[in-house]
């Protein structure tokens, strides 16, 4: 038997392409306790999500986790749930046709741009395969993650990785580890809070909420909680604000164990308690609005506030299909495949070229 899984016939003359893959998240395919029930077996599955011993938390998730969470989760889900399907999914599907068309005009070696998710579907597996069959023989991996994380980008590639193992002809790969710090990336949040703050004023201070995992991974050497730190006040350079204005914060703790602080929900709170009347909140970690942020902040969190005695707490949208966003989008992409353009390629040589005659000529 082939270690190697069964591959499109091979055809000479075949213009190779370039393949750029968007990774996200995923989502359940309904919101519905048994779509949900499925997509958290999956999720909840990946030891890279939970790092807890395997037979340890078989027995919790199977026995726990999946008995009760669904239906509540699912619950959630319907609240931010669109005619199209699931926000995240919405929104990744429309940037990578955007990237696709920033891409077509700049990018003259033919390529394919596409998308996958890494539970749920489209399936990393699905996808990468596709690319394959369509000519593609080098391919960028392209999470839409900005700052990286184990528990993120690492599965991630993991997954494609495993795939391009038992390919014959595997095809060239590399990979955009983060860009938490991406000057486009940047420059992009910070214009889409001025652009919030202009059309509905400026409250009285300003949360960036990124989402959290356990305090243990900082130890154990993960740099997420660095680059979010870094992230949050390079935006908070960008628009000009006081250190007193803004906090950094990280939501979704899940479980009893110690997770990065501070927790949001109790920033948010200590700030009701000292009569902060009006809170904003912008969640540079996520480039789609998501579960996380449509129904854990603009809905829940916002319920705490005002019950903790707040007022108001606005919810400023993710980057969603923002034209500045998907612009640094694209440079980003073609940061990562110089060298794999043709055209690129030989406009870098004709220029190093021309600059060592010019330098050489001096001397």
């Amino acid at each position: 038997m082939s270690l190697f899984a069964k591959e499109p016939p091979f055809s000479h003359g075949t213009t190779p392409k370039i393949g750029i893959l968007l990774i996200n998240l995923g989502s359940p395919a309904a919101a519905t306790p048994g779509a949900v029930r499925t997509y958290l077996r999956e999720f909840l599955s990946d030891p890279y999500v939970v790092e807890i011993p395997r037979p340890v938390w078989w027995l919790i998730l199977n026995l726990f986790v999946l008995t009760t969470r669904p239906g509540a989760s699912a619950k959630r889900y319907a609240q931010v749930w669109t005619k199209e399907g699931s926000p995240l999914k919405v929104h990744t599907a429309t940037q990578t046709n955007m990237l696709r068309g920033y891409l077509g005009e700049r990018l003259k070696q033919p390529h394919v741009v596409d998308y996958a998710m890494r539970y749920g579907q489209p399936a990393i597996r699905y996808k990468l395969n596709a690319l394959k069959a369509q000519g593609c023989d080098r391919i960028l991996l392209l999470p839409l993650y900005p700052q990286y994380s184990a528990s993120t980008t690492a599965t991630a590639f993991n997954a494609a990785f495993e795939v391009v193992a038992k390919m014959r002809n595997q095809p060239s790969l590399r990979t955009v580890k983060h860009f938490h710090d991406h000057e486009g990336y940047i420059k992009a949040v910070a214009q889409s809070i001025n652009d919030y703050w202009v059309k509905n004023y400026r409250g009285d201070h300003l949360v960036l909420s990124f989402h959290g995992v356990p305090r243990r991974t900082l130890d154990l050497g993960d740099p997420y909680h660095c680059e979010c730190i870094k992230t949050g006040r390079l935006i908070a350079e960008q628009i000009g604000l006081k250190p007193d204005f803004y906090t950094i914060s990280f939501q979704s703790r899940f479980g009893r164990s110690e997770w990065l602080q501070p927790y949001t929900t109790s920033v948010l709170k200590a700030l009701a308690q000292k009569k902060v009347a009006r809170v904003d909140v912008a969640c540079p970690g996520f480039v789609s609005d998501c579960l996380e942020t449509l129904e854990e902040i603009a809905i829940e969190a916002k319920g705490d506030f005002v019950k903790a005695g707040g007022q108001e707490l606005h919810y400023i949208p993710c980057l969603n299909e923002r034209d500045d966003w998907l612009h640094a989008l694209t440079d980003i992409a073609l940061k990562n495949v110089l060298g794999w353009n043709s055209t690129a390629t030989a406009g870098s040589l004709k220029a190093s070229r021309e600059r060592a005659l010019e330098l050489g000529a001096k001397k």
